[in-house]
């Protein structure tokens, strides 16, 4: 063992024993992170038309702060990006991240002195999580790659802005820098495909030991790779990787092709980064499920899916959570969001500590006919049909068909692209929507009620999604296809 990985392992340890305390008592820890968050907020213009100075419990931070989003954040976000100090958080941000919101249009996501920090800590952790659990501190003596977004940020009003992931890699800690690939130089190219290209180049002879990226663009880097070197599997170019890091979208659907691609059964841990905030990371790679990060400056709130449109929905917290009911996420954070809808919903999988799995969107389902079928649903169906029908699926999204041009009942459309297709492709339908019904009873009792005929899967071709995801300037970076729609927009996209 080399003196760097001996002291990592070190390092680990020491990181191990300090998380446990809030780990070990979270509620406690929640309580902290929300009276710091008001304290420090009081005397900003949120703070103060939202009574900060009153609040003394989570009861008074429920009635003075209320749930909302983007667009409800807007006027005050507008007023920090034009250069105002003071508005959500104290002074002016760091940095803002960039994103593309399917509702909102571009969003503008403050990262200020405190919360950046965070963000960094936190991957920071989740990789000495993985040391300390496995024991394996061997990817620090080589080569660690994130696939990202371009560094390269631009000005408004004084603030630096650009994506999270290229606003993340200014601040790399310096003992990590010898180790990172690719170069800045490649990182900064804005075309994703020639991105790729480059970075096939700069690592077809380094010795890669862990990597970072959404599992769509990361088989994209692969396939390129094997094509480029002759070689037939991953595990011959990089006999010492040890690591993926997927996050993003759920992995399932990936891991066959992954593991054809690499040759064998590769270690893996998910991340759970957003603009807004670092909510959890896998601590445990041999165990599902991610570690809520409960002192990293987010003060967490929970609603009930299936009461989120509701006029009052309850607002929970950690207290009141259950294993497998789907929530909504709620956060505020000291970044200066404050009650804020994240569009995503997660279920908890442990209570002691908290863990959780992410299942989907709110604006991402199909409940065309009242069935509310949900992302984790959908996922599960899938890998339950490739269990049962072998095959490799490279991507696939699912749309409902209300008005069949057949003149046929109604049905769920399936678009798959199949690297790999199943022996018997109506069995594995059949499969398929048998293993969806048996997850979500409303689309059972539409299916047995002759309301809905059985699922529909189109097959597409291994390109498809590359296509259509070029085609609306998303190919790469942090860019993730949604898994199912309640409309046709990307589904009548993929058909013509």
């Amino acid at each position: 063992m080399s003196i760097k990985a001996w002291a990592a392992k070190q390092f680990a340890a020491i990181v191990h024993v300090k998380n446990r305390r809030w780990i070990d008592h979270p509620l406690e820890a929640q309580d902290r992170v929300r009276t710091h968050l008001v304290r420090s907020a009081q005397s900003t213009a949120f703070g103060k038309d939202h009574g900060f100075g009153s609040i003394h419990s989570v009861e008074d931070f429920q009635k003075a702060v209320p749930i909302t989003d983007y667009e409800g954040l807007r006027p005050y976000i507008d007023r920090m990006v034009a250069g105002e100090s003071d508005v959500l958080w104290p002074g002016k941000p760091l940095c803002i991240a960039k994103t593309s919101g399917t509702t909102s249009g571009v969003k503008y996501i403050p990262l200020t002195k405190e919360s950046l920090p965070c963000h960094i800590r936190a991957a920071r952790d989740m990789l000495l999580a993985y040391i300390h659990r496995s024991g394996d501190a061997s990817m620090v003596d080589g080569k660690m790659m994130f696939l990202q977004g371009s560094p390269e940020m631009t000005e408004k009003n004084g603030i630096k802005v650009g994506r999270l992931s290229g606003i993340t890699a200014h601040f790399v800690p310096a003992y990590l820098l010898a180790n990172r690939l690719p170069s800045w130089e490649t990182n900064c190219i804005e075309d994703w495909e020639a991105k790729v290209d480059k970075i096939c180049e700069e690592t077809a002879a380094s010795d890669l030991r862990a990597l970072g990226g959404i599992p769509p663009w990361v088989q994209m880097y692969f396939e390129r790779l094997l094509a480029k070197t002759g070689r037939s599997t991953v595990s011959e170019l990089f006999p010492n990787f040890t690591l993926y890091i997927a996050g993003g979208v759920a992995f399932e659907p990936y891991r066959m092709k992954f593991e054809q691609l690499f040759g064998k059964a590769i270690r893996r841990i998910d991340p759970y980064p957003a603009s807004e905030g670092f909510l959890a990371y896998q601590d445990r790679y041999d165990h599902e499920g991610m570690l809520l990060l409960v002192d990293n400056g987010i003060f967490f709130e929970f609603i009930p899916v299936d009461q989120f449109f509701d006029p009052h929905p309850p607002r929970l917290g950690l207290a009141d959570v259950q294993v497998g009911v789907h929530y909504a996420v709620i956060l505020s954070t000291n970044a200066g969001l404050w009650g804020y809808s994240l569009g995503d919903t997660i279920a908890f999988t442990e209570l002691h500590p908290f863990r959780i799995v992410v299942t989907g969107r709110i604006k991402h389902f199909i409940s065309a006919f009242g069935e509310h079928v949900i992302g984790s649903e959908v996922e599960f169906a899938l890998q339950k049909a490739v269990a049962q029908h072998p095959c490799v699926v490279r991507e696939f999204t699912v749309a409902p068909q209300v008005a069949p041009p057949e003149g046929s009942l109604p049905y769920h459309e399936w678009f798959v692209s199949f690297d790999v297709l199943p022996k018997d492709f109506e069995a594995f339908c059949a499969a398929l929507d048998s293993a969806l019904r048996e997850k979500n009873t409303y689309y059972n009792d539409l299916i047995a009620g002759s309301v809905l005929s059985p699922a529909v899967v189109r097959i597409l071709g291994v390109e498809t999604f590359n296509d259509y995801m070029r085609s609306v300037g998303k190919l790469g970076g942090q860019n993730k296809l949604p898994r199912l729609s309640n409309d046709r927009k990307i589904a009548d996209a993929l058909r013509f």
